[in-house]
């Protein structure tokens, strides 16, 4: 573990290599697991704001839970997190002709009838970010559906935090960012 700012940061986001691989896990950290996404405070109100923008792209399943359930949720640890499709999916999850898992508010972004990507936890993801009073602690979150992900990464030699870049700068900002290549080199070099 290493400090960066208040940030506490896993050594497994220099060293462990990571590259989405859709077309051999075809979007199942959307898919798979016992919860939603988890969502800050703040994005439970964009969510509310960017309904009925969004709702245009997902599935008749998605806006059902999400008329059902809300726009969020809080999840049994006491967060909030994206709504689920009977306790499967996240309600806002899109599927592809081959059945690959895609992110329904990141297709209304990139179609240009919303201004926000997805929630950061998405964004950041394999990167795991939980608050504390004192320090922010962001981890590496193992998950063995990503392991061709892991090899993906291997074989193009792309660490997590340059995998994530954009996402941890969204997060924490780009000198944050800066000082964390800082980092990355003096490990490097151990």
């Amino acid at each position: 573990m290493f400090q960066l700012g208040k940030t506490i940061l896993s050594e497994e986001i220099l060293e462990q290599d990571f590259v989405c691989n859709l077309s051999a896990c075809k979007g199942a950290c959307c898919v798979d697991g016992e919860a939603g996404a988890p969502l800050e405070d703040r994005e439970t109100q964009i969510l509310i704001d960017i309904y009925q923008d969004v709702k245009p792209f997902l599935r008749e399943e998605g806006r059902a839970a999400i008329e059902a359930q809300g726009a969020f949720v809080k999840g049994e640890d006491g967060e909030w997190e994206t709504p689920l499709v009977d306790g499967s999916e996240c309600a806002y999850v899109v599927f592809s002709e081959n059945g690959t898992a895609k992110c329904g508010i990141e297709e209304a972004y990139n179609n240009g009838a919303i201004g926000w990507k997805k929630p950061v936890s998405c964004h950041l993801y394999p990167v795991r970010v939980k608050e504390y009073t004192q320090l922010t602690a962001v981890n590496y979150h193992k998950w063995e559906i990503c392991d061709p992900a892991c090899h993906l990464g291997a074989s193009l030699k792309v660490p997590i935090y340059k995998f994530v870049k954009d996402a941890l700068i969204r997060k924490f900002g780009k000198a944050w960012y800066g000082e964390l290549e800082e980092v990355a080199k003096a490990h490097a070099k151990q």
